[in-house]
């Protein structure tokens, strides 16, 4: 299991935090039935380059907190021997993390966490446009947080 962190903002985290992001990407896999060898890509950006993304693959012309791009478009879960699956891209935006962690009231670090499993289950094929849908994958999202001592109550 690995998450490859490209952090283009240079921001202090603690070591814990990828090792928490490998834990909850493992048991997000295990509950769902995948392998789990997988590799997640991280990258960490600023506004402008997330609103540029976000702009050119979802026609938004704003920035946004999380965007996911999944390389599992048939969900196949073919991978030869020896290699990891690739579950594809999560491109979290620093400065959106750093202006919710103050509106939430909880470190930036938190919120990164978050944005991440968010983005997680994105790449495993949750959405949320539906109220039922999106109720749904809070509660995958808040269950996966607990795993690493990260729920709204425990944070």
């Amino acid at each position: 299991m690995t998450v490859l962190l490209n952090d283009e903002q240079n921001i202090p985290l603690s070591s814990g935090i990828v090792s928490a992001m490998e834990i909850i990407t493992k048991a997000a896999l295990v509950d769902h039935n995948f392998p789990s060898d997988a590799e997640v890509s991280l990258t960490l950006c600023d506004d402008a380059t997330i609103h540029e993304l976000n702009k050119t693959w979802r026609s938004v012309d704003a920035p946004t907190d999380v965007l996911s791009f999944p390389l599992l478009g048939d969900m196949t879960l073919k991978v030869p021997p020896g290699e990891e699956l690739m579950l594809g891209d999560v491109i979290i935006s620093v400065e959106r993390a750093r202006a919710q962690a103050q509106e939430f009231g909880h470190s930036v670090e938190r919120e990164i966490l978050y944005l991440y499993v968010h983005g997680l289950l994105h790449l495993l094929g949750y959405d949320h446009l539906e109220e039922e849908e999106k109720r749904e994958m809070r509660s995958l999202e808040e269950k996966l947080l607990k795993e690493v001592g990260a729920g709204r109550d425990e944070f």
